[in-house]
């Protein structure tokens, strides 16, 4: 799959960390660090702006070392970015902590997912089949 990148970062494109990884690194695209307040959210800029292809999404989503070390995760997760979007990804992060997180220019904040997505046509029908499940939702197959 080819994507068009432009990047406006003094920093390498984003990459896999390692063989197997999902998702790509996102770095924080910053003139100087920045600090967030507990429960305070900021949008950080990436420097990335991408033209996926017809089917496709990119999804941004958490560290979880910051997820789990210090509280930091991206609030709308995930985030998506349609392949007619032609701005730049910039990343809602919000500090879930209690005490401040800085954030470094070029630190990596986010991780994103590339993936295929299917476009449904909706049919209407007044019922639908059963199943096993029926209307059981939350917590109904166990803890």
């Amino acid at each position: 799959m080819k994507v068009k990148i432009i990047s406006n970062s003094p920093y390498p494109l984003p990459e896999y960390s390692t063989a197997l990884s999902a998702g790509m690194d996102l770095k924080a695209v910053l003139d100087a660090p920045v600090t967030i307040g507990p429960l305070e959210r900021t949008m950080v800029p990436t420097g990335l702006f991408i033209a996926l292809p017809q089917g496709y999404e990119a999804q941004v989503r958490p560290r979880s070392g910051l997820a789990a070390k210090f509280g930091i995760t991206v609030l709308n997760t995930p985030g998506t970015i349609d392949a007619d979007y032609r701005g730049e990804i910039k990343v809602i992060l919000v500090n879930l902590s209690n005490t401040p997180f800085v954030i470094n220019p070029g630190e990596r904040i986010a991780q994103m997912v590339v993936a295929r997505h299917e476009v449904v046509e909706w049919e209407q029908v007044d019922v639908l089949d059963s199943t096993q499940r029926g209307q059981g939702g939350f917590g109904s197959t166990g803890r």
